[in-house]
């Protein structure tokens, strides 16, 4: 569905995007993660062709020009940056869009009235889109890069600075999308987004694509052992008999085996305030392969 083949793009002596290259097969739902800088949204850019790499190829459904119309009528864009006209009601935004990609007619007010309800604002489709909360806007702005049926959607932090139930209407709605076969590349920030919604999962930093699997291939070769976390009554009267490192009351383990190194500390004899188990995520993944420092 899409191939990318050694994509570069250069800002001066900045290489944004350096050599990436990936395949997301059709119906997939394709995460592509890092930090601030890391070239996500760049890539993502070449991949619609909205913008034109230096070096590499990009094919979207066998085609190798993404700017041709007949291929961006296959594709749907959902940016970061909210791409509605907010002095427009809900309904205007979505003709406006299904107009842009040829729509007219009894089918035009079809996907309209769809992008309504998929977006939750039936009730609200003649108020002004600059009258809505925030979750009102990220829904209609992903109805919006859907409107004219895409088969490849690109979503880029959908989720940002939603409530929770617009959060959970978002993910159930891309859900329904995986469901019906539409081939999905989503970024975000949020590490639980991806681990629920992606099929596989691409890491990128400094514009070069680190590690890419499934989400659970990747726990397992990146994410390291599993935590036990024990806070004790009282300091152990034989504190190196136990396991682990102790810090005062705090007792930490690492192991592989975290249910049998919790039964066999109950057995040790210590008495046990709060107990706690921290397993490997991609979240833990994300910052062994990109590092804790800070990214502006």
């Amino acid at each position: 569905m899409i191939e990318v083949r050694e994509l570069e793009k250069r800002y001066g002596d900045v290489r944004a995007v350096d050599g990436v290259s990936f395949e997301i097969h059709s119906g997939e739902a394709f995460g592509l993660l890092g930090p601030n800088g890391a070239g996500k949204t760049t890539t993502i850019l070449m991949i619609v062709g909205a913008l034109a790499p230096d070096r590499g190829e990009v094919r979207l459904n066998g085609r190798s020009d993404p700017t041709q119309v007949d291929v961006r009528r296959g594709v749907g864009m959902a940016p970061q940056d909210l791409a509605i006209y907010e002095e427009l009601t809900g309904a205007e935004n979505l003709t406006f869009f299904g107009r842009i990609y040829g729509l007219g007619g009894k089918r035009l007010q079809e996907r309209v009235d769809w992008g309504l309800e998929f977006a939750g604002l039936i009730d609200r489709r003649r108020d002004r889109a600059g009258n809505y909360s925030g979750g009102m806007k990220r829904r209609l702005n992903l109805a919006c890069a859907l409107v004219h049926e895409p088969r490849v959607l690109f979503c880029d932090e959908p989720t940002v600075g939603v409530d929770p139930q617009s959060r959970n209407h978002i993910f159930e709605s891309i859900e329904e999308l995986k469901n019906e076969g539409c081939t999905l590349i989503y970024t975000t920030h949020y590490m639980e987004e991806a681990q629920r919604l992606c099929d596989r999962v691409a890491i990128m930093d400094h514009g070069k694509v680190l590690a890419l699997d499934t989400v659970s291939a990747l726990v397992a070769e990146y994410g390291g052992a599993s935590l036990v976390e024990a806070e004790l009554t009282a300091e152990p009267d034989r504190p190196d008999e136990l396991p682990g490192t102790l810090q005062g009351n705090r007792l930490v383990i690492e192991t592989n085996q975290p249910l049998e190194s919790m039964a066999a500390l109950g057995k040790s004899g210590v008495e046990i305030e709060r107990l706690r188990i921290e397993r490997p995520d991609l979240e833990r993944v994300f910052l062994h392969l990109t590092g804790r420092s800070l990214r502006d």
